[in-house]
């Protein structure tokens, strides 16, 4: 592949592979603690998830203004530092068995993280030809994929052969590896700093504000821009739930004895789909258009939603899981390859940080509900239904107003590229 040629860019994936990985496994071996130690309990699993997604509502005005402003290289890595080094923390935690203190733990973990994406993300983008983003989203999904088809496998394997604290190290070594890989990679210097050298102590919380609100009038100069984003919160909403529903099905439906074994069995069969997706996804963006892949993608996963609240058999709900996984990945494929293309450099961090709390803010209200809600509330089915309608309602919603607004923003791009957000 073309994109493997580049060093830095092989260096960058393999860092990005080792830490999700870790990540995986580590929080799958917790939520099956979790739910082992505490089966009468099942808001402390929907609790943990909510610790990683609450803290971008923390720290969502500083993460885009910093990875715009500061030295993106050396927030990546630090991020992996801090990391490691609360993972060493929350291992103490879990072997004392401070349930509080190890959920204080992963939100700031979840918080320090925050930085390290935007830093990636536009570190990523310097590195690539507009022409390699389809390319790169696609092999993003296929990592996904794998992580889907082993890392829920590999947590439970952990989990029961080394225990809880041998997940959690291996969880931390991979902040480690991570962090190693970025050191030794070399970027330009207008990558790292796009808008010139900047010292912390110049950006106090006023200016910050400012840059931040510069990101929303970013967005909103480019109205295909804006519509996009404008479906994230709804998306935040929907992976909320689908963060959790897949084991609560197995632990509270289809399988109760047997949980774990078909829980990662889930994540292999949804990770086999993306890999399928992952494949495809390109071509048929190609093919069609970004949107004709987009608006079809999700509805049919809205149809494919909706089914897999209704089967009462577990080898057919793997099946349609693996359906929606090959129908997804060409719908982030899509998300993956579109908004570099649509934001410069320069203004990728803030941008993306308006990105994150839309979706995390959708995130921690649907896990809110969801331990408030389930199950005195709500059935496995009915949350089966709500997320199929939401899913729907995006679909409907970017179909009316994306075709239009996509071939306006093709027919005036070679007159009126986006420009950037000032840097000053």
């Amino acid at each position: 592949m073309q994109l493997f040629k580049n060093l830095t860019f092989t260096k960058m994936f393999f860092a990005n592979f080792a830490s999700q990985l870790g990540t995986v496994v580590g929080n799958m071996a917790f939520v099956f603690y979790l739910l082992d130690h505490f089966s009468t309990q099942p808001a402390y699993a929907t609790v943990a998830e909510l610790m990683y997604s609450l803290p971008t509502l923390a720290v969502f005005l500083f993460v885009g203004v910093l990875a715009d402003k500061l030295d993106r290289k050396r927030i990546a890595i630090n991020s992996d530092w801090i990391r490691a080094g609360l993972t060493a923390v929350l291992l103490l935690a879990v072997h004392q068995e401070w349930i509080v203190a190890a959920f204080s733990i992963l939100f700031l973990r979840s918080a320090v993280s925050k930085f390290f994406v935007p830093a990636e993300t536009s570190l990523l983008q310097g590195i690539m030809r507009e022409d390699q983003y389809v390319q790169a989203a696609g092999l993003n999904q296929s990592v996904a994929g794998i992580f889907m088809l082993f890392g829920t496998g590999l947590g439970s394997i952990f989990y029961t052969y080394l225990g809880i604290e041998g997940a959690v190290i291996i969880d931390g070594a991979s902040f480690l590896i991570s962090g190693l890989l970025i050191a030794r990679c070399r970027f330009e210097a207008n990558v790292r700093l796009p808008n010139g050298r900047a010292k912390l102590g110049d950006l106090h919380i006023r200016s910050i504000a400012r840059e931040f609100g510069q990101g929303f009038t970013y967005i909103r100069s480019n109205r295909l821009l804006m519509a996009i984003i404008s479906g994230f919160l709804v998306f935040g909403l929907i992976n909320g739930v689908f963060a959790v529903l897949p084991i609560f099905t197995m632990r509270y439906k289809l399988s109760p004895e047997h949980y774990q074994t078909y829980a990662a069995l889930i994540t292999m069969f949804l990770g086999i789909g993306f890999l399928i997706g992952s494949s495809v996804g390109p071509l048929l963006i190609k093919k069609f258009s970004k949107v004709s892949v987009l608006i079809a993608g999700l509805i049919l996963s809205a149809v494919f939603t909706l089914l897999l609240g209704f089967i009462d058999e577990i080898w057919i709900y793997l099946a349609l899981v693996l359906v929606v996984g090959a129908i997804l990945a060409p719908v982030n494929v899509v998300f993956g390859g579109w908004l570099p293309e649509l934001v410069e450099p320069g203004s990728m961090g803030r941008v993306s940080a308006w990105i994150d709390p839309l979706m995390m803010l959708g995130q921690s209200v649907s896990l809110g509900l969801l331990a408030a809600a389930f199950p005195k509330y709500v059935s496995i089915e009915m949350l089966y239904i709500l997320l199929g309608i939401c899913i729907l309602a995006v679909s409907l919603y970017y179909w009316f107003v994306l075709p239009s607004l996509d071939r306006k923003h093709r027919a005036a791009k070679p007159q009126a590229p986006a420009a950037a957000i000032s840097a000053e």
